[in-house]
């Protein structure tokens, strides 16, 4: 207990500097890290904000405003000059400014229009407003903010039948968004845009649907996409439809549209989404999953105002896709942060499941706190992703994420530095991993090693590992995250390239020895001069000798008299039990495994 004669006099006084708390050592590290933004909604034609009312236009500010009490009409008033608009939402901040929204406001106007105040009201927004429209009329406005904010580049959210023209593909990342496809395909102007878009003429059947997707790939790839997404709503269940179903569910889309039936509506919506799926392991993608929001639940809110979450999501409605494409990685976003848990435990146990940011809802640093802390503790460092802004302008990159650094460095500091004995910089480790190390690995580097493209027509080759003729696209990929310089390769590879790859040349050359070298002529000589025909596969009235003298060697399945070559016979279908992929068993039902088309599936449009 201090009294007065403990007390030094004023001359004595000593003055202690106190080295940074571990929070703040983290923090400071982990701020000085080049982002790689995995998830916007940013226009690459116009990036950055022009005036004040494109930042205070974001959806959070005006559906806060209206829940505090502003009614729509000022807001949404057709024609409105982006000046009065500031001015009507500056009257109606007040309500907000407890609100996290609010400080990233604030946070924004101090940083790039050297604002002094921590308030916007009636007395400081006209100047506020002249200052930001000038500083925002520089030609070099979108690469200012990008610089100032350390963001080396941001995934874009593009239709699918975006040209990718115009903007660079490097800072501006393609990722291909499927909502369209699977939840407005009874719409003919869906319709006619995949047809316009590809060159493929939807004539019916699945093969021309899987034709014209796989064109829309292949042009995304060739751009430079990483990602297809989606947003998904609570009750739809992704699961495989049979070929037989599913060209009947595309007819009614093409035929019927709007006034299809709900279950057809239903079963192509399945049939696309895992058309999708395939394409994303065939072409090396992560296809993003945001699953849980109701569209239209507000029906009188403002514009982007309108949507909630819903609780009754679960994520056993995936298990199937996750089982049936161990290949395809899928960052998993959930709207709220009550299913958070559940997320942790899918990345707890599939190796193909990643947590992917705060999205929303979840998006104030309580929910952060809490759930960023819980998918450290329980998912492998190497599957997390730890934040995306969603942000429709530049200039809101740097308030987010800074907002999840402050989190996550007080995360990293309390539990694994103060809890479990960690040093700073194993913590700081982390910390990197999961705001940037990880969106390298997941998005950049494994799309770019599993695609191989055909150099005269851009085709996938093959879907397979990197090999030499893999090494545009990679160092491509390498180039877009600044770790490599690279120079332009020849289309056949050097000497020094086929070294770099570690891996022994192979050739056929008749060379000296003869038994060692053996020539073209003497392996044809062995081969079989024709092809085995399917025909001869049959257990009954074997067409030649040669057929019968096989069938000792061939075994019929499942107690079968014969093979016979047919769509149902070839069609895998998934185990109602495990979710493995396998052959239909004949003494089964063949509905079974299969939902009713009375199920109860209703679809909102976006």
């Amino acid at each position: 207990m201090l009294n007065s004669e403990t007390l030094l006099p004023p001359t004595h006084l000593t003055v202690i500097v106190m080295p940074h708390s571990a929070a703040e050592t983290i923090y400071q590290a982990i701020e000085s890290i080049e982002l790689i933004d995995p998830h916007t909604h940013i226009n690459p034609h116009a990036p950055a904000s022009r005036t004040l009312a494109d930042i205070l236009g974001y959806h959070y500010y005006t559906e806060l405003a209206h829940s505090a009490g502003m009614p729509k009409e000022p807001i949404e008033e057709p024609d409105l000059a982006p000046r009065e608009l500031v001015r009507r939402l500056v009257e109606n901040l007040q309500p907000l400014e407890n609100t996290s929204q609010y400080h990233w406001l604030v946070a924004i106007c101090q940083k790039f229009f050297s604002f002094q105040s921590d308030r916007l009201d009636s007395s400081n927004w006209e100047a506020l407003y002249d200052t930001a429209e000038k500083t925002m009329s520089a030609a070099d406005w979108s690469q200012t903010v990008l610089q100032e904010s350390k963001v080396r580049a941001v995934f874009l959210t593009n239709d699918f039948d975006d040209s990718l023209e115009g903007f660079d593909t490097e800072t501006y990342i393609p990722c291909l968004r499927t909502d369209d496809l699977v939840f407005k395909f009874h719409q003919r102007e869906t319709q006619e845009r995949l047809e316009r878009s590809s060159g493929v003429s939807l004539n019916g059947s699945l093969s021309s649907l899987r034709d014209a997707l796989r064109q829309r790939f292949e042009h995304f790839s060739a751009k430079g996409g990483r990602a297809c997404a989606i947003s998904l709503p609570p009750n739809f269940e992704p699961t495989l439809v049979n070929e037989g179903r599913g060209t009947n569910a595309f007819d009614a889309m093409l035929h019927q549209s709007e006034s299809a039936a709900p279950a057809q509506k239903q079963a192509f919506s399945r049939t696309l989404f895992w058309m999708l799926a395939e394409l994303c392991d065939e072409f090396g993608l992560p296809f993003d999953l945001m699953i849980g929001v109701n569209r239209g639940v507000y029906a009188s809110g403002v514009y982007q105002g309108q949507d909630l979450y819903d609780s009754r999501v679960s994520l056993i409605q995936y298990r199937e896709l996750f089982n049936a494409f161990a290949d395809v990685k899928f960052p998993v976003s959930v709207l709220a942060s009550v299913t958070n848990q559940e997320l942790v435990s899918y990345a707890w146990i599939f190796p193909n499941v990643l947590t992917n940011g705060h999205w929303w809802y979840s998006n104030t640093p309580s929910f952060i706190h809490r759930d960023a802390q819980a998918r450290l503790e329980a998912v492998p460092a190497n599957k997390q992703i730890g934040y995306y802004s969603d942000a429709y302008k530049l200039e809101f990159v740097w308030p987010k994420f800074d907002m999840y650094r402050r989190v996550l460095s007080n995360v990293l500091a309390d539990h694994f530095v103060g809890m479990n004995g960690w040093s700073e910089e194993r913590a700081i480790e982390l910390g990197h991993r999961v705001l940037r190390g990880n969106v390298e690995e997941i998005f950049l580097k494994q799309s770019a090693s599993k695609m191989t493209f055909d150099s005269a027509s851009s085709k996938p080759a093959s879907s397979k590992p990197a090999s030499t003729s893999d090494l545009g696209s990679i160092a491509l990929a390498a180039e877009a995250i600044g770790t490599v310089a690279v120079e332009p390769i020849d289309q056949l590879p050097s000497e020094d390239e086929i070294q770099m790859l570690e891996v022994p040349d192979v050739e056929l050359d008749r060379g000296s020895d003869q038994e060692s070298h053996p020539d073209a002529d003497a392996i044809d000589a062995q081969a079989e001069p024709d092809p085995l025909p399917l025909e001869s596969l049959s257990f009954d009235n074997p067409s030649d000798e040669s057929a019968a003298s096989l069938h000792h060697e061939i075994q019929p399945l499942r107690n079968e008299k014969s093979f016979e070559l047919d769509e149902d016979s070839l069609q895998l279908k998934p185990d109602p039990m495990t979710g493995e992929l396998r052959l239909p068993n004949p003494a089964e039902s063949n509905d079974e495994g299969e939902n009713s088309e009375d199920d109860d599936f209703e679809l909102r449009d976006e």
